[in-house]
């Protein structure tokens, strides 16, 4: 697979420390608003569920470690449903950048064939040479006409930067 490199996070490969400058920038919308809701949730559930794990006489012996203990996973949960929050997808003239939940991937033009959004997928996907692909999370379909018009921006400068390269 022609991955450059996968990129942890706070790190910066060296044409990001150059082209810090991004042409497109796509984040999904209606997803990352229904995560943080649902992690809100998740969060007051397990707290006030927690604190109120003592007041009652339930014929077991709840103790602070309990309490603690059931907040925790409450949190944990709710991190966990935050991360999907993360996915983007940046286009620059060096190439994209593709971040799902874990990891940044760099691809270069010269190894991007195209970009598609399959029919009944959620998400859309970049297809590279020699028949490999990757999803990216950031074009999603309930996101209607932003995904449209970003996906028409990315193919814009798709054959803007392919053509400059001679490919």
């Amino acid at each position: 697979m022609p991955v450059v490199r996968i990129w942890r996070r706070g790190e910066e490969s060296p044409r990001q420390q150059h082209s810090a400058a991004w042409d497109l920038e796509v984040r999904p919308r209606r997803s990352v608003l229904i995560a943080r809701v649902v992690a809100a949730g998740l969060a007051v559930f397990f707290i006030v569920g927690g604190i109120l794990m003592r007041t009652g006489s339930t014929g077991v012996n709840f103790r602070l470690a309990d309490q603690i203990a059931v907040i925790g996973i409450g949190l944990v949960l709710a991190g966990g449903v935050l991360l999907l929050t993360r996915p983007r997808v940046r286009v620059g003239p060096n190439g994209v950048v593709v971040r799902n939940i874990f990891g940044d991937n760099e691809f270069q033009w010269k190894d991007i064939r195209g970009v598609s959004f399959l029919d009944k997928k959620s998400w859309a996907r970049l297809e590279l040479v020699g028949d490999e692909y990757v999803p990216m999370l950031a074009f999603r379909a309930n996101d209607g006409l932003y995904a449209a018009e970003a996906m028409d921006r990315f193919r814009e400068l798709g054959a803007k930067y392919t053509a400059a390269q001679g490919d």
